[in-house]
């Protein structure tokens, strides 16, 4: 039977300053559905690796560039590198 005249939070009874969520309100039954949910989603995510728990992907191997070299031009011919004067 739920009163709408109940704390949210009750203090714990062992003898320590916490507080708990009172499942005599209705607000403090919806906090506890949501915890519950909540902290059984997280798990599964965790222990799926999904979500924000996913292993980061791959890297892509490394791949050099292509080799691009070519022949020099030969000077023209009459210059004094080009040697044939």
């Amino acid at each position: 039977m739920h009163h709408d005249d109940e704390p949210v939070f009750k203090r714990s009874k062992w003898g320590t300053n916490h507080y708990y969520y009172n499942p005599q309100n209705p607000v403090g039954l919806a906090l506890t559905v949501i915890t519950l949910l909540f902290v059984g989603t997280m798990l599964i995510l965790i222990t799926n690796r999904l979500g924000p728990f996913a292993a980061p992907p791959a890297p892509k191997p490394w791949t050099p560039p292509a080799y691009e070299h070519s022949e020099p031009t030969p000077p023209p011919a009459g210059t004094p590198e080009g040697g044939a004067s």
